[in-house]
């Protein structure tokens, strides 16, 4: 039975705008999938049979790599070693689904790692990316350059995909162009999703964090086989897109992940929300970022109550034995809970408070963020209805929202305005204060990607303009695996400085260096632009003023105004 707290929780999870809860979730796991293609040079292949019963050959050293828990034979090309579908946990099958990772069984001989694992039980989406049943997937993949070896041991940097906890897979990322000239080793994982990642039943240890608990084994495994691949196990920077950002604040805010990392990345998934405390102000897309166990709990009730396990003694057994095509049918709820060992507490509280683990941080935000959720979330509107639904998001300061967002500021688009408004407000608005939250304990450098020519990752529905959409950074750093316009010589030369000021915060916790553009570090009381814009062309990477271009001045007048909104979100 759905919990009272399930159903207060979806209430006011619902959408401005006049959008159900369930349609944003569902819009969602279209829009955040942002991250899912394979990539045709990733390959694909059977993870079961690949262990070999002879001993690494003495003519492929550099390929040939002994890990904890046997031999794996990888790839190379002229300049970089690949390594892929190496397991980092036990596959979390039968009565090991829903529970937390478990150490691999040691194997025999050389296990091939020259294809990816596969990706973790997930729907296939609108734009024709991959599904998969598999939940034998707990894989990572290790891109090093040639030769492994070397004086000093690299950086390691470790990546957790995007794709709102429900989609996506470390191979999607081709990390060849940052491990190369990056001279970083880097390593991208897959971990469970939605229902199989994010679900809980009272009584269920840990519940609705599995996919978070996934990721500290695989950065525990980086601790114990780095060295291998001649990376610097201490030395490991953990970064991250869209959830794969959420889930490195998560890792921030969790005691277990203590000593695993040493410098985090966060790419448009700001870890602060504390912004919209205390104020009438409510984001457009209002998701929570954390919820109590308790949602879960609810949430695992009714699915084994719709699953015909609703037998309290039985229904854990009982969702154990259903398949994994009945479950991916069921709504999920990816949203990390706390009140486990994993969060033991609210994550917002504890960044509130300066308790995170304290390592320098690299963050930021695209120009644009807001348009891609604005072509999948909300049908086209004419100026009237944005009028409307503008003053029954913002009550009283609905007119002051429509004067300073105008439809003929934004192309005649209403849909464009809504998409500047919900950049402005949901992304560029925390993201000032996450940047002074962190500031106030640890370095911190924000950057914000403003290239409104980037390479569009997908077509965008409904007439809605791209520009620096949200993931559009992407292509600058990885080759990845949908298809998007190549880079133009231009953008090539700004991903280049992108990857160079990446891999250089990597190594030393800051991303200056001689030859390129000083990156002014965030002080905790502001000040002047500290954000580093990134774009290309002469004098595209150089201070950025966000405040100015996103309005904050004029958000924060109408935090202070204290204006309910006329149906309070």
């Amino acid at each position: 039975m759905r919990s009272a707290w399930i159903s207060s929780t979806l209430k006011s999870m619902k959408r401005p705008w006049n959008r159900t809860s369930a349609a944003l979730v569902a819009g969602l796991a279209c829009a955040l999938p942002l991250l899912t293609a394979a990539p045709a040079a990733a390959g694909g292949g059977d993870t079961t049979a690949r262990t070999g019963t002879v001993p690494p050959r003495a003519t492929a050293p550099a390929t040939t790599v002994r890990t904890d828990s046997g031999w794996v034979r990888g790839g190379a090309g002229k300049d970089h070693l690949f390594f892929q579908g190496i397991p980092y946990a036990a596959p979390p099958v039968g009565e090991l689904r829903w529970r937390s990772p478990r150490a691999v069984t040691p194997w025999q001989g050389v296990r091939d790692a020259t294809a990816p694992g596969e990706r973790c039980a997930q729907t296939a989406d609108i734009w024709g990316l991959p599904g998969s049943e598999a939940e034998d997937c707990l894989y990572l993949n290790v891109t090093a350059p040639a030769p492994a070896g070397g004086k000093r041991p690299r950086p390691v940097m470790v990546w957790l995909h995007g794709g709102s906890l429900i989609k996506g897979a470390g191979s999607d990322y081709d990390a060849r162009r940052l491990a190369v000239r990056g001279d970083v080793v880097v390593v991208t994982v897959n971990y469970r999703l939605g229902v199989f990642g994010f679900f809980g039943y009272p009584g269920l240890e840990n519940a609705g964090a599995f996919g978070i608990e996934d990721q500290q084994a695989a950065l525990r495994w980086v601790r114990r086989n780095a060295a291998a691949f001649g990376g610097d196990p201490r030395n490991v920077t953990l970064f991250g897109e869209s959830a794969g950002s959420h889930s490195v604040c998560a890792q921030l805010a969790s005691p277990s992940a203590a000593g695993l990392f040493h410098r985090a990345i966060t790419q448009s998934s700001p870890c602060g929300a504390g912004s919209f405390e205390g104020t009438p102000l409510r984001p457009v897309m209002d998701i929570p970022f954390w919820v109590p166990r308790a949602a879960h709990d609810g949430y695992g009730q009714a699915l084994a109550a719709g699953l015909g396990c609703a037998d309290p003694e039985t229904a854990l057994a009982c969702l154990r034995d259903r398949p994994v095509a009945d479950l991916l049918a069921q709504q999920p709820l990816p949203l990390p809970a706390y009140g486990n060992a994993v969060l033991p507490e609210d994550p917002s509280k504890v960044f509130e408070e300066g308790r995170f683990h304290r390592v320098p941080v690299l963050t930021g935000i695209t120009r644009d963020e807001g348009t891609l959720f604005t072509s999948l979330l909300f049908p086209p509107m004419t100026d009237g209805e944005y009028e409307s639904a503008a003053n029954a998001k913002f009550g009283a300061a609905g007119p002051d929202v429509l004067a300073e967002y105008p439809p003929d500021a934004h192309g005649g688009s209403p849909l464009q305005a809504v998409a500047a408004v919900m950049s402005d407000l949901d992304w560029a608005w925390p993201a000032r204060d996450t940047d002074l939250l962190f500031a106030r304990h640890v370095p911190t450098f924000s950057y914000e990607f403003t290239d409104r020519t980037a390479p569009q990752l997908f077509p965008l529905p409904n007439g809605v303009r791209p520009l620096a959409s949200h993931g559009s950074e992407l292509s600058f750093l990885f080759d990845v695996g949908w298809r998007s316009a190549p880079l133009t010589p231009e953008q090539r030369r700004l991903g280049d400085t992108m990857i160079d000021y990446w891999s250089r915060f990597a190594a030393v916790g800051d991303p200056n260096r001689p030859g390129l553009p000083t990156w002014s570090r965030v002080r905790p009381t502001g000040g002047t632009p500290y954000v580093q814009g990134l774009a290309p062309g002469r004098g595209g990477v150089a201070p950025f003023d966000r405040a100015a271009v996103h309005r904050l001045a004029f958000w924060d007048r109408l935090a202070a105004q204290g204006t309910e909104p006329a149906h309070p979100s």
